[in-house]
């Protein structure tokens, strides 16, 4: 065969790897999906000590975190191995409130009002949802200051409608080191729940919640289970969000009316089940999709629904 010939035979070759290969390369684009790592989960309320000793009294003591730089708002939290953590929110004077995205929570003793996911390229995610025709904020500077006087600083970027967190979960970049921001709480170093494994996210409408999460993320179809206590549960494997859905009117409506989409429960992940129920006295124990469920004492969490997952 001639050099001419050659080169042509190998060319044709070429050409038709690459229209054979086109297809697997947009098809793989198509369905490209994205991994939510749970940064932390948000407990706002009027008082910072109201909300550290309910969260006491169930056996996870907070750390005192600081003066948030709005001026308007302060924290605790408590900090799980796995480096997800708990978040109290409440503002720095009684009743003041005006000037942070969760005001309206705070006039509530406890309520779940948020929830931050994380990421080390919040720019390139930003862009990625704006892409998907997710409605997303340009990332804006926030910052804390320890009660050891150290300041902290991050990024962030609102997603979806509402207040930060409130459906679509808001992302979160650090400036400083990760470890400035939290670390593991002497009151769970070692015990039988390692971190924040899912959120409870109470919507009106099920097939739309899911329609939204399956287009900013690019998710398959979820798990669909019913539970009599939450309504209608939609979980996407692998993912810390569990969509709920009232069946018709009970605690779960109520929440909606007056607060709209929001977290209405957290799940902590139990690495051993039978170890986590007996240490924190939990109850109500059910089954979804295939793990145990046990909930705290959501009479001492001044109502805040807050339970642990596992096998």
């Amino acid at each position: 065969m001639s050099t001419r010939r050659s080169l042509t035979f190998y060319r044709v070759i070429l050409t038709t790897l690459v229209l054979l290969l086109i297809p697997t390369i947009v098809m793989s684009q198509a369905t490209k999906t994205t991994t939510l790592e749970l940064d932390h989960v948000s407990i706002c309320g009027s008082s910072l000590d109201t909300l550290r000793q309910s969260l006491t009294d169930v056996g996870l003591t907070p750390d005192l975190a600081g003066p948030h730089g709005n001026g308007v708002t302060q924290m605790a939290l408590v900090g799980f191995d796995d480096g997800t953590y708990l978040e109290l929110i409440a503002p720095l004077k009684p009743g003041e409130t005006a000037g942070s995205d969760w005001a309206k929570f705070m006039s509530n003793d406890a309520v779940t009002c948020a929830w931050a996911v994380g990421t080390n390229v919040l720019l390139q995610e930003v862009d990625r949802l704006k892409k998907a025709g997710i409605a997303v904020t340009a990332p804006a500077r926030g910052s804390r200051k320890r009660p050891d006087g150290m300041s902290i600083e991050w990024m962030t970027a609102d997603v979806g409608n509402g207040t930060p967190g409130s459906t679509l979960p808001f992302a979160i970049e650090d400036q400083t080191p990760r470890a400035w921001r939290v670390q593991p709480s002497a009151s769970v170093k070692g015990a039988p729940v390692s971190g924040v494994e899912n959120v409870v996210l109470g919507v009106n409408n099920l097939d739309a919640a899911i329609a939204l999460f399956r287009r900013a993320y690019g998710w398959s179809e979820p798990l669909v289970e019913n539970q009599r206590d939450f309504g209608k549960l939609a979980y996407f494997p692998g993912e810390p969000v569990i969509l709920a859905a009232p069946s018709s009117g009970g605690w779960l409506s109520e929440h909606l009316a007056k607060f709209g989409e929001t977290p209405v429960a957290y799940l902590l992940n139990a690495s051993d089940f039978t170890a986590a129920t007996k240490k924190y006295k939990l109850s109500g124990t059910k089954t979804w999709f295939g793990q145990r469920v046990a909930w705290f004492d959501a009479g001492k969490l001044k109502g805040v629904r807050l339970g642990v997952i596992g096998q």
